[in-house]
């Protein structure tokens, strides 16, 4: 036991060095498979935690967080994971109870809506009737457009009204289908609710805005695209009846009051914009108390996955940019007779022979650099292949690109003779692959390769623990931190120095002397652990 109690005292100088030196953070251990890992780090400004998260190898996102006592409109931003970030808001509901999901620019996102009115001053509305009736006009309108099926069943409805506002959130859950990001979003919702708005620009009507969606739109199937057969003693209706039947609905149960008497929406048309902050289930704003919850004519129905709560469904649900890459169908909304909609177009081939450099005529992504590799990897042996569209997966730090005029397949090692391909970018891994819009390789992946070290996001950023303006301790308080040295002294102990931590022997003595007491004195039992934990605490 000699072993074990030498190795006892250091450990005990140790406690007492840092007890008169403390880490700037107290140490989280994971407890697998209880705790998440923890990447858990607080920013002042918006753009450094969004730059911190795309350098981050674990899948991070960044959320707003609003604190009691400051100034109005004053907010931190986290950069963490999905899971982490259930595991102490459950825990810290105090610290954590004004938290917004931050949706990124250019993130595949998915349809929602924020709907609001003053009650004193619409004594008349029924905001249930109100919702109900917008569920099903919209998805009325997402099967009209796109040939998506869509019902309330699939709608988490949360609500976070008072005795004086009416306040509800709408998150569309759809199977395999998504938004290129909340711009389209926002353009699609704009359409559909032009008859309650003013006069289209233009001169074109919501029903030719209908017309060129429909016959243009490739996310949708030519299957879906087919006017089907009509019954037996059924007066066929043509698809431009239909669009115009839908088009012509009376809307005016949209239009509300607000406070001053003035006419407003119910559907707040605000809230579609780039790096969006948006209000996080069970969350109020700072100085309220109504905080988002389950509505008591929501729905929608959570799937019961293994090891998740349906508390935790119904959080993971709410969340915009919580999608996944695969099998997903991208719904985008081109604006028609726009000179925006020139440079959004899928389409845009004569644009892209002009400069072979612009991406088909469609906007760059958020990795500007990113782009420019994957030109070059499409343009070979006289080939001039051009990026046709992209479209970016937070959830998984994925940019997908389908590739026009180039479409060499590694899985048949040749090209194919109509079908396109696809170069798949893993940030978070550094490679790309290649993927196939040919049926007979549908689930073909091509070998994945290194990505050039001076295009790498963790090569680019470039950021210093100092930025961690704020700390959060084990008891959920969120508070400056100390000083700027703090922060680097605990980056050098997070990657351990040896005369700190101990050199190779002394870890090879420790499990030693672990390995001779626990022959000796047997298992050591978690109530003794935890007791050892809880009297430490209190020193």
């Amino acid at each position: 036991m000699s072993k074990w109690g030498d190795r006892l005292k250091k450990v005990e100088q140790l406690a007492q060095s840092f007890q008169l030196k403390p880490l700037a953070t107290r140490y989280k251990p994971r407890l697998w498979p209880c705790q998440p890992s923890s990447v858990w780090k607080l920013f002042p400004r918006q753009n450094m935690a969004i730059s911190f998260a795309k350098s981050c190898k674990e899948t991070v996102h960044v959320f707003a967080l609003e604190k009691e006592n400051t100034p109005l409109g004053q907010r931190i931003y986290l950069v963490t994971s999905y899971s982490e970030l259930w595991h102490y808001y459950k825990t810290y509901p105090q610290s954590l109870m004004h938290c917004y999901e931050v949706i990124p620019e250019g993130t595949v996102c998915k349809l929602y809506f924020d709907l609001e009115f003053h009650k004193p001053s619409n004594k008349k509305a029924d905001g249930k009737a109100m919702v109900s009736s917008l569920i099903q006009y919209v998805c009325d309108k997402l099967m009209e457009v796109y040939g998506i099926k869509c019902s309330s069943n699939n709608i988490l409805n949360l609500d976070s009204s008072t005795e004086e506002k009416f306040s509800r959130h709408l998150i569309f859950n759809i199977q395999n289908a998504a938004f290129k990001d909340n711009i389209h979003v926002g353009r699609f919702i704009h359409a559909i609710l032009q008859p309650v708005l003013s006069t289209p620009k233009s001169g074109s009507s919501l029903n030719d805005e209908m017309n060129s969606v429909a016959e243009n739109n490739e996310t949708r199937t030519h299957a879906d695209s087919e006017e089907k057969p009509s019954k037996a003693g059924e007066t066929s209706e043509s698809p431009q009846a239909k669009r115009r039947k839908l088009g012509d609905r009376d809307l005016r149960f949209l239009q509300v009051k607000n406070k001053d008497g003035q006419d407003c929406l119910f559907v707040d048309l605000g809230v579609y914009t780039k790096n969006r902050n948006f209000r996080l289930y069970k969350s109020s704003k700072a100085g309220k108390n109504a905080a988002f919850t389950v509505a008591d004519d929501n729905k929608f129905v959570t799937k019961h996955e293994k090891g998740i709560s349906p508390e935790e469904s119904v959080f993971l649900a709410s969340l915009i940019c919580n999608l996944s890459f695969t099998g997903q169908k991208i719904l985008t909304w081109d604006v028609p007779g726009t000179k925006e909609a020139k440079t959004l177009r899928p389409h845009c081939e004569q644009e892209s022979a002009k400069d072979p450099d612009l991406l088909s005529g469609c906007e760059s992504s958020p990795h500007r650099e990113v782009d420019n590799f994957v030109l070059t990897v499409v343009k070979k042996d006289g080939i001039h292949g051009s990026i046709r569209r992209w479209n970016y997966f937070a959830a998984e730090q994925l940019l997908v690109y389908d590739i026009a005029k180039y479409r060499w397949c590694e899985n048949v090692g040749r090209f194919h003779k109509s079908n396109n391909i696809m170069i798949v970018v893993d940030l978070k891994e550094e490679v790309w692959y290649q993927k196939c819009h040919d049926p007979e390789c549908k689930n073909f992946r091509s070998s994945s390769h290194s990505l050039p070290q001076e295009i790498c996001v963790s090569y680019i950023m470039t950021l210093d623990d100092e930025d961690q303006a704020y700390l959060m301790d084990d008891a959920g308080n969120i508070e400056p931190s100390q000083t700027p040295n703090q922060a680097q002294q605990s980056s050098v102990c997070a990657k351990g120095s040896a005369d700190v931590w101990g050199d190779g022997q002394e870890d090879q003595d420790y499990l030693e002397s672990l390995e001779d007491f626990e022959q000796n004195s047997g298992d050591i039992s978690d109530e003794l652990l935890l007791k050892c934990m809880a009297d430490f605490d209190s020193r």
